[in-house]
C-alpha cells in the first residue's frame, strides 16, 4: 500500500477518513446520526462520492452492511454513535461475523478528555464488541487515523470478518497530517495446484462406491465444473441454502438441499455415502450426514478446513481452480450405476412430491402454495432476501431455483434480516428485481425501515407469510409437548401500515388472488408489500 503522492496535508480527521474510504471503493455508509459522530456527518454533507443511507435503527444499518458484503464481496460499512448506537449495531454485526463477510463498523466515542470517566453513554466499546469483531481499536491520535482505518479495512477484506473503530467525538474535527493509502492490488500467487499434490485426494475419491458432493457459498464460481465432476465421478450434489440459487433445480445430479427444508429423501441417501467432497461449504447439519464417510474439503481459507467437520483431507484454494483438475482424473473411469440409480430415483421422487405440494389448495393458503407462486412469477435473475423463521424452511423446501441469488442470515440466523437485506440489494443492484420473503414476526422487527425504501426510492417487493404467530417456535413447542406461550402475534393491518408509509399494499386471502396479485406487484414502480394469509402448517421435519 503506497500513500497518495498528491494528497493534501492538514485536513480534518473526518475528511481524511472519507477520502480513505473513497479510495478503497466504498460507495455507501449505512447508519443513524448521533451526537458523537456529528463531526463526520458534517464532512459527509460536503461531498457526494460516498452516499449516507439514513436508516431508522442501527441494527438495520449493520444488517444492510452485511448484506452488501454478501452480495458484492466488497467492504460493507456502517456507522453509529457511541454507547447505545454500537449496542444496536451488534445484531447485524453478529450476522456478518458468523457468515464471514467483510464489514467495517465506525462508532463515535466520548471526547478524549472524558474517556474512562462517568460521561454519558460511555462504555469501553472495544470490550463490548470483542466477541463479534476480529479487530477493534480506539483511535487516540489524529495522525494515526488512516493507518488504523486501513488496518481495519484490510483485516475485514482479507479475513472476511468484522472490524471496528471507535473515534472520540472531538477527534473528527482535529487537523491531521495522516496520509491516504491506495488499496493494494492482490495478485494470486498460486493459480495452479500440481496434480501430484492432488494424488491423495483422487485416491480417496476413487475408493467411493457412494460419492456425494456438498456445495456451499464458496462454490459460486464453479457450478459448471462441479456438475461435470459429479457426472464423471458418479456423485449426487447437495447444496446449502446459500448455494441454492447457484444451481439450476433441473441440473441432472442435483438432489437439492440438505437439512430441515431440503429434499426429504436426500437424508437417507446422504447418510449412506462413503466419500463426501465438500466444496466451499462450512455447514454440516447434524442428524442428516454420514457417520463414517471419508471427507475431503476444498476451501479458500485454510483456517476454515475442518471447522466442526471430521475432515480427512483438506485442499486450500479456489474451487474453480481445483475441481477441473479432479474431473480430469476421472475421464477414463465409469460411474457406479447402482448408486446413480438411487440418486436419480430420489431426485425424481422429490420432484414429483414437490410439484404436488406446490399445488395444495387451502384457505388460509398453504406455505408451499405461496412459495410456488413466488417461483412462478419472480424473475430468473432476481435477488431474493430471505428472512429467518418458518418462512425459511418452507422456502428452502419448495422453491426450485433457476438463476436467482438468495441472501439470508446463515449462522447468526437473526429474524428481521429480510427487509434490510432487500434494501441493500436494491442499492447495490438497482437494475435487478429484489424480493423480500418474510414472516410476520420477522418483518415486525424492522417495519420502521419501510420508510427507508421510500426515502431512497427503492422499488422492492416484500411478501409476508402472515400466520399470526412465531410459527417455527410454536411448531417446536407442539412437537416437544411444551405449553405454548409467547408465540401468538398481535399483528397490525399490514396494508394500512404500508399505505401510511407510502407503499402500495395488497392483502391476499384466497388462492385465486395469489398469482394475479404477484404479477401486479412485480410491475409496480414503487415499493410494494403483500400480506398473504398463511395456514399455520407444521413443517414436516419439525423436531421438538
Amino acid at each position: 500500500m503506497n500513500p497518495e503522492s498528491n494528497q493534501s496535508m492538514n485536513e480534518t480527521v473526518a475528511k481524511l477518513m472519507l477520502k480513505q474510504l473513497e479510495t478503497w471503493g466504498v460507495k455507501r455508509i449505512y447508519g443513524v446520526v448521533g451526537d458523537a459522530i456529528i463531526g463526520l456527518m458534517d464532512e459527509m454533507a460536503k461531498q457526494n462520492t460516498i452516499q449516507f443511507i439514513a436508516v431508522k435503527h442501527e441494527s438495520v444499518a449493520a444488517m444492510m452492511a452485511s448484506a452488501e458484503a454478501k452480495l458484492t464481496g466488497r467492504l460493507g460499512v456502517c456507522l453509529a454513535t457511541m454507547g447505545p448506537g454500537l449496542g444496536n449495531l451488534l445484531n447485524g454485526l453478529g450476522d456478518a461475523y458468523l457468515d464471514k463477510v467483510p464489514v467495517l463498523a465506525i462508532t463515535g466515542q466520548a471526547p478524549t478528555q472524558k474517556i474512562g470517566t462517568d460521561y454519558k453513554q460511555y462504555i469501553d466499546q472495544q470490550e463490548l464488541i470483542k466477541p463479534l469483531a476480529e479487530y477493534t481499536t480506539l483511535v487516540t491520535h489524529q495522525n494515526s487515523v488512516t493507518d488504523l482505518l486501513v488496518k481495519a479495512m484490510n483485516t475485514s477484506l482479507i479475513k472476511g470478518t468484522v472490524s471496528h473503530l471507535s473515534i472520540p467525538k472531538d477527534l473528527f474535527e482535529m487537523k491531521s497530517s495522516a496520509k491516504i493509502y491506495r488499496e493494494a492490488k492482490i495478485i494470486q500467487g498460486q493459480t495452479f495446484i500440481d496434480k501430484k499434490e492432488l494424488q491423495n485426494v483422487v485416491a480417496v475419491m476413487k475408493t467411493a462406491k457412494k460419492p456425494m458432493i456438498l456445495a456451499g457459498v464458496g462454490a459460486k464460481n464453479s457450478v459448471g465444473d462441479i456438475e461435470a465432476l459429479a457426472k464423471v465421478w458418479g456423485a449426487g450434489i447437495l447444496v446449502s441454502l446459500g448455494a441454492k440459487g447457484f444451481f439450476n433445480d433441473a441440473s441432472e445430479n442435483l438432489l437439492g438441499g440438505i437439512g430441515q427444508g431440503g429434499n426429504p429423501h436426500a437424508k437417507q441417501l446422504f447418510q449412506q455415502s462413503d466419500v463426501v467432497l465438500l466444496i466451499g461449504n462450512l455447514w454440516w447439519p447434524e442428524g442428516y450426514v454420514p457417520q463414517h464417510a471419508r471427507i475431503i474439503q476444498i476451501e479458500i481459507a485454510k483456517e476454515n478446513i475442518g471447522k466442526g467437520i471430521p475432515v480427512e483431507l483438506g485442499v486450500v484454494g479456489a474451487a474453480e481452480m481445483i475441481v477441473p483438475q479432479l474431473t480430469e482424473s476421472f475421464r477414463n473411469d465409469s460411474a457406479t450405476n447402482d448408486w446413480m440409480t438411487q440418486v436419480y430415483t430420489a431426485k425424481e421422487k422429490w420432484a414429483n412430491e414437490n410439484e404436488q405440494e406446490g399445488l395444495q389448495s387451502s384457505q388460509p393458503l398453504h406455505p408451499s402454495r405461496i412459495v410456488r407462486a413466488i417461483e412462478n412469477n419472480v424473475h430468473e435473475d432476481a435477488i431474493i432476501a430471505l428472512d429467518t423463521g418458518d418462512v425459511t424452511v418452507w422456502f428452502n423446501r419448495n422453491f426450485r431455483s433457476k438463476k436467482q441469488q438468495i441472501i439470508f442470515s446463515g449462522e447468526w440466523r437473526t429474524m428481521g434480516f429480510g427487509l434490510p437485506a432487500a434494501l441493500a440489494a436494491k442499492l447495490c443492484y438497482p437494475e435487478k428485481q429484489v424480493v423480500a420473503v418474510v414472516g410476520d414476526g420477522g418483518i415486525e422487527m424492522t417495519l420502521a425501515d419501510l420508510l427507508t425504501a421510500v426515502k431512497y426510492k427503492l422499488n422492492i417487493v416484500v411478501i409476508i407469510f402472515n400466520n399470526h404467530a412465531l410459527q417455527m417456535e410454536r411448531d417446536k413447542m407442539i412437537a416437544s409437548g411444551s405449553n405454548e406461550m409467547g408465540v401468538d402475534l398481535t399483528n397490525p393491518d399490514f396494508i394500512k401500515m404500508a399505505e401510511a408509509c407510502f407503499w402500495k399494499g395488497y392483502h391476499i386471502k384466497d388462492e385465486s388472488e395469489l398469482d394475479h396479485t404477484l404479477k401486479k406487484a412485480f410491475l409496480n414502480e414503487g415499493p410494494t408489500l403483500i400480506s398473504v394469509e398463511t395456514a399455520p402448517v407444521i413443517h414436516p421435519e419439525t423436531k421438538g
